[in-house]
């Protein structure tokens, strides 16, 4: 399976977080010799580099050496490297094949049905819902590429499922050649990564990879509420299924009595999907359109959907201090993010927003406000919000994330809730989302 021409020099991998790790472990394992680089340099990274350090494995922390990787048999990216890093863009320019990490993994999981789900939100959600419902049938919970678990990993095993949930990310599909899904689900799509894109058409471009290898055998599931993604499969091989949270479709919900239906008949009420906001029933309606596709029983999609529970800093609620509800949205790292938090809330809020913008235009936030009380902001894009969104309800501006908590808190009576949902990314203060959300649930636990 590993091409010879690789074992002619060595693969370069890019990047030093798990999937990196475990892309290099994997290829050591099979006999090549590796070069591992990460432009990062720190601690914890220098310990990953002593262990993972061999006869066969070469280690850079703090730079890629550029005319080593041009020398490369093979890059293999991990899935935050942006195509157009120095590293690949290096490979791009002197012929070197470049493979996502997930399509790496992918070449080996010939018969692993893979149940790839792209888009710009709910992704995560979606493939987690999946694997949920998986698992009520009978299988492994187990959920692979852009949620957490490299799918490399997935491939080492000795035993890999006969369906997989995969999540893929943009940067994932870009250089996903061997990629082949079974089962194909597009979420959404909005604007996002223009930090890392030159242009929306390039960020959407591709998304479209996913469907490189489409034939007649493929199965895609697709928002029928969203033109973009409409578009983008139009004229793709395969069947197309649809699903609705605003009309009929192969699955929808019906808002007068309030069920999620499959196929035209019930699934299950609303009330028993403990997830709140409309964008959480489109994740649960694709979820089980997708898993009907793949043959899961209706019993299993219906226990699935219902056991599932809310997942870490997405919509996540914290806990209830003097009737005032905490809900942790750490997750919305982009304004069409932070506008599905705002319309999924019942209560009216109190919205912490702010971190590191990502070219977005905050004035889209204002429309989705009517029951927010106050906006505090902190970080990077404070002025910003504050730009956009002072004629729309009152805008507070605080030094640092601890103190939007605390501001927020107070502006909060009882009945009312207290939602983080960003709409940007935490570089200014923090390593990543999760430990934003982390940071926001030791604080609210404090209290």
């Amino acid at each position: 399976m590993i091409p010879e021409t690789w074992r002619e020099g060595e693969v370069a991998v890019i990047g030093m977080g798990r999937s990196g790790c475990a892309a290099t472990k994997f290829l050591e394992s099979h006999g090549l010799h590796v070069y591992l680089s990460d432009a990062a340099d720190s601690a914890s990274l220098r310990e990953v580099a002593e262990r993972l350090s061999s006869a066969n494995v070469a280690i850079d922390v703090g730079r890629h050496d550029l005319e080593r990787i041009a020398r490369a048999s093979a890059v293999i990216a991990s899935p935050g490297v942006p195509p157009d890093a120095p590293p690949l863009s290096t490979a791009r320019d002197v012929g070197v094949e470049i493979l996502a990490e997930l399509d790496l993994a992918a070449m080996f999981l010939q018969d692993t049905q893979l149940i790839v789900v792209t888009g710009t939100n709910g992704k995560t959600t979606t493939t987690a819902l999946l694997a949920h419902i998986l698992a009520a049938a009978g299988g492994q919970e187990l959920a692979a590429g852009n949620i957490g678990l490299p799918l490399i990993e997935v491939a080492a095993k000795s035993q890999p499922p006969r369906w997989l949930a995969v999540e893929a990310s943009s940067f994932q599909l870009h250089d996903a050649p061997h990629l082949n899904p079974a089962i194909g689900v597009v979420t959404n799509l909005s604007p996002d990564h223009l930090d890392r894109y030159p242009s929306v058409a390039a960020y959407y471009s591709d998304k479209r990879n996913l469907f490189r290898n489409a034939s007649a055998e493929s199965v895609w599931v697709l928002n029928n509420d969203d033109r973009q993604v409409l578009e983008l499969a139009e004229g793709v091989a395969g069947r197309h299924c649809h699903w609705s949270i605003g009309g009929t479709a192969d699955a929808h919900y019906d808002r007068g009595t309030q069920e999620l239906m499959l196929h035209g008949s019930r699934l299950l009420q609303r009330s028993d999907l403990s997830l709140l906001g409309d964008h959480n029933v489109a994740n649960g309606l694709a979820a089980a359109l997708a898993a009907a596709a793949a043959s899961v029983e209706r019993w299993a999609i219906e226990d699935g959907l219902r056991s599932f529970t809310p997942l870490p800093n997405r919509l996540e609620p914290i806990r209830e201090i003097a009737g005032v509800l905490w809900i942790n949205d750490s997750k919305a790292t982009n304004v069409s993010a932070a506008v599905v938090a705002l319309e999924a809330m019942t209560r009216p809020y109190v919205l912490i927003a702010g971190g590191r913008p990502k070219s977005d235009d905050f004035s889209q936030l204002a429309g989705s406000l009517q029951s927010c009380k106050s906006v505090v902001v902190y970080g990077e894009a404070s002025s910003a919000i504050v730009a956009a969104l002072q004629r729309s309800t009152g805008v507070i501006a605080v030094a640092d994330f601890a103190g939007a908590v605390e501001c927020a808190g107070s502006k909060a009576r009882s009945g009312d809730a207290v939602l983080l949902s960003p709409a940007c990314a935490s570089f200014d203060q923090f390593v990543n989302y999760e430990q934003r959300g982390e940071t926001f649930r030791r604080l609210v636990a404090a209290m």
